[in-house]
């Protein structure tokens, strides 16, 4: 019978889950994360408690048979959120405990070819993120930016933007899964706010964004159209290297 184990959606929470596959032996297994489960008519479910003295087990076991590039396949494919790449992950993971070598670029392996392609498809969200970025200065003196990736990347971003902008307090906000990083010009942390009703995430209102952040709007604005050249412009170009997905977050892209 197959066995169905839901986990708490946090990659020590999928670990654990690994966990529990080897030390009960289980053959059948179907990994779902909380809040995105399909319920199987012939397996029995059973939810993971995460563990974190069992989630390091597995990780320092990963890291005995695999490099950082191996590990990074592992972690950025798990951020993809894509169906069932726990189930890819799982089958990856049990090769590379039973191989006797590294297997981590052998491409000729179906599973080690998926998460080859899902790592990079996260890697190109992750950069993107990292260019288009826009922060907005709040009358508070907190400089705030949301995104919307496809992939769940703010992660991975932390380590750049505490590099970047080492002296300013900062928060990054994911608005399609609801948390964000909040930067105190000592460490990053994790965190969820409630935003007012009335919060637009595309404008830059003089209710919560400082006079200085809007004048610089303007200013930047005026300087984007006043340095477009019409005749040159190749807007399928500039798509190719600006998705319009991502328009909502430049400045340069909202109206006067």
């Amino acid at each position: 019978m197959q066995k169905v184990l839901i986990y708490d959606s946090s990659f020590e929470g999928f670990l654990s889950a690994v966990f529990k596959v080897y030390e009960e032996k289980l053959i059948e297994v179907d990994i779902q994360r909380e809040g995105n489960v399909q319920r199987s008519f012939f397996g029995e479910t059973e939810e993971i408690i995460t563990n974190k003295l069992q989630a390091d087990r597995v990780w320092n076991g990963l890291k005995k048979k695999l490099t950082s590039y191996g590990r990074n396949q592992v972690y950025y494919s798990f951020l993809s959120e894509m169906n069932s790449v726990e189930n890819i992950l799982l089958d990856y993971i049990q090769q590379v405990f039973k191989a006797s070598e590294n297997i981590e670029k052998d491409f000729s392996n179906a599973t080690v070819l998926k998460l080859s392609k899902i790592t990079r498809s996260v890697g190109r969200e992750k950069h993107r993120m990292e260019a288009f970025v826009r922060f907005k200065l709040t009358k508070d003196g907190l400089y705030f930016a949301n995104l919307e990736p496809d992939f769940n990347v703010l992660p991975l971003l932390a380590k750049h933007f505490k590099s970047r902008y080492a002296d300013q307090k900062w928060v990054i906000y994911d608005i399609k899964r609801n948390y964000g990083l909040h930067y105190n010009l000592e460490h990053v942390e994790t965190i969820v706010m409630d935003f007012p009703k009335e919060f637009d995430f595309t404008k830059t209102s003089e209710d919560f964004f400082a006079e200085e952040e809007l004048a610089f709007q303007e200013l930047w604005q005026n300087y984007f159209k006043s340095t477009n050249i019409e005749s040159r412009k190749n807007m399928l170009l500039h798509v190719r290297h600006v998705p319009k997905r991502y328009w909502k977050y430049l400045s340069e892209k909202q109206p006067l």
